[in-house]
C-alpha cells in the first residue's frame, strides 16, 4: 500500500490509497466516520467519473481544530485494534 497526500488543509485531507479496494476503502471510511472531530469521510474508486484516476482517493473532513492526519491516525489504530480483538476471541472459540 503507498500513500500520496493530493491536498491538505487544516482541516481537510485528500489522500491516495495506491494498491486497495472498496474492501479495504470501506474499512477505512467506516472507521474514520466513528473518530472524533471527523465531520465527514468518503473515498471514490470510478476513474471514469474521477478525471482517469485510478487508485482510491480517501477525503476527510474533520471539525475545527482536528488535524485530518491525526484522525487518520486514530481511525487505522482503531482499525488494527478491531482486527487484534476478532483475532484473539476468533483464536479462544477454537
Amino acid at each position: 500500500m503507498e500513500l500520496r497526500v493530493i491536498d491538505k488543509t487544516d482541516e481537510e485531507l485528500r489522500i491516495e490509497v495506491a494498491g486497495e479496494d472498496h474492501t479495504f476503502m470501506n474499512v477505512i471510511k467506516g472507521a474514520l466516520l466513528e473518530t472524533d472531530g471527523v465531520a465527514a469521510a468518503t473515498y471514490d474508486v470510478n476513474p471514469e467519473q474521477s478525471g482517469g484516476q485510478t487508485e482510491p482517493i480517501l477525503s476527510i473532513k474533520t471539525e475545527a481544530g482536528v488535524d485530518p492526519l491525526d484522525a487518520l491516525g486514530d481511525a487505522s489504530r482503531n482499525v488494527q485494534e478491531t482486527v487484534e480483538n476478532f483475532s484473539a476471541a476468533f483464536e479462544s472459540a477454537r
